[in-house]
């Protein structure tokens, strides 16, 4: 019921973009696995074998500091509409953090100049293998809308109250690994 595929194939990709929803999943040899829901408006494809999101601030910064350690992802998208099935993209990611000048041009380049409040980060996932799977016990959900929330609470802290939400919040994983976010406040990482 699987299939493997060495490239982003065409209809693959149509069906990424339809997507409104998708899943990270990290991890370093020595850590937590990290699984988290993104919005896919933040999602793009970018080539055949390599993807990008928009990461905005969150209440930790896992796949940050597993990407730094590891480098391993894995992003998966499921269909909760019409016909069943399940991709995953698979590959070794990096974090272009707010600031550097990887991020400001691919912000360009790729997300047309828009940056939500509060983005901390662009991942790109450069794909070695696609897999898709028949998703038959996936179940039917309605889209109604992407969530405000995370646009307001940014909104509300400033510039200034996101980079100390950074500092308080984003600097270590859960089980104390870096995240780089010390170099993006322009801190010496200890």
């Amino acid at each position: 019921m699987s299939k493997m595929f060495s490239e982003i194939e065409p209809p693959l990709r149509e069906f990424i973009e339809r997507q409104h929803i998708f899943f990270t999943a990290s991890a370093t040899a020595d850590s937590r696995i990290n699984l988290s829901p993104k919005g896919s408006d933040s999602f793009r494809v970018i080539g055949p074998n390599a993807v990008a999101y928009l990461d905005q601030t969150g209440s930790g910064n896992e796949a940050a500091a597993h990407l730094r350690g590891d480098g391993r992802l894995t992003i998966m998208f499921c269909a909760f509409d019409g016909p069943p099935m399940i991709l995953r993209l698979y590959g070794r990611g990096r974090s272009l953090p707010h600031g550097s000048d990887e991020y400001a041009k691919l912000l360009v380049t790729v997300f047309g100049g828009e940056e939500p409040p509060g983005a901390c980060q662009i991942v790109v996932l450069d794909v070695e293998s696609v897999q898709t799977s028949c998703g038959y016990s996936v179940p039917l959900y309605d889209y109604k809308a992407e969530r405000q929330t995370l646009k307001n609470w940014a909104l509300r802290k400033g510039d200034d109250g996101i980079r100390e939400y950074w500092r308080e919040k984003n600097t270590v994983s859960i089980d104390g690994l870096p995240t780089g976010m010390l170099e993006v406040l322009g801190e010496a990482a200890e």
